[in-house]
């Protein structure tokens, strides 16, 4: 029997337009400089990229937009995650908003064409890597909690053959990358901040999931890694 799709309330839907429309423009806003290409790409490829995951996403698993977009709303949500994912979220906001500054007062040297190349290719592979994961994962959730309202279960195809949180790992290399596409080195500061987050948010889901769903420990001796294959 088919699971009815859930409504997103609008709420949601005005934070969701906040962040992904308005955050990404941030360095254009703060500086002003309409022929900055680099903010341009930055602004497209966030955009984007949120809409084209979550059409794939919504075709293969209809009722998880609607889970995520319950963000803070879930009573059995567990207490570091709320106040882990809201951090996460602002320290992504952050970015943009210190490498428009970063720009604006000019306090930084410039990056090359060649490591702006490469950092939009980095950039590239976070966001495929990421969407990859929200595609296949149907428990994707934005809060850390045992869905067990939604028959919570194991996933271990796709890029949870690799790393066991590959989302996170695509959101890192997004985010180590675009300091040096937006000309801000400056921006490596909520960069590290984020990191440090998301490792320690890694960490706690990772035992929370080993202790309380079943079969993640045995998938967890198979799949070693959490974040960073070879590593950790």
């Amino acid at each position: 029997m088919k699971r009815p799709v859930q409504s997103i309330p609008l709420r949601a839907v005005i934070l969701m337009l906040f962040f992904i429309v308005f955050i990404p423009f941030l360095p254009l806003l703060i500086t002003w400089r309409w022929n900055w290409w680099e903010a341009w790409v930055y602004a497209a490829l966030n955009i984007l990229g949120f809409a084209f995951s979550r059409l794939a996403a919504a075709r293969r698993n209809p009722d998880l937009l609607a889970e995520r977009a319950r963000f803070l709303q879930h009573d059995d949500a567990k207490p570091f995650d709320k106040i882990l994912a809201p951090l996460v979220g602002l320290g992504g906001a952050l970015i943009p908003l210190v490498a428009g500054l970063d720009v604006r007062f000019g306090w930084s040297a410039t990056f090359d064409l060649s490591w702006k190349t490469l950092s939009l290719l980095v950039i590239l592979a976070g966001y495929m890597l990421a969407s990859y994961a929200l595609v296949e994962n149907r428990f994707f959730s934005g809060m850390v909690r045992i869905q067990t309202d939604r028959d919570h279960q194991v996933v271990t195809s796709g890029p949870y053959s690799w790393i066991r949180h590959p989302g996170y790992a695509g959101a890192l290399l997004s985010y180590l990358a675009t300091p040096i596409l937006l000309d801000a080195a400056w921006a490596f500061v909520p960069v590290v901040l984020i990191s440090v987050l998301l490792v320690i948010r890694t960490s706690l889901e990772d035992q929370a999931l080993q202790a309380e769903l079943d079969g993640y420990r045995e998938y967890a001796a198979k799949v070693r890694y959490r974040l960073f294959p070879g590593v950790w």
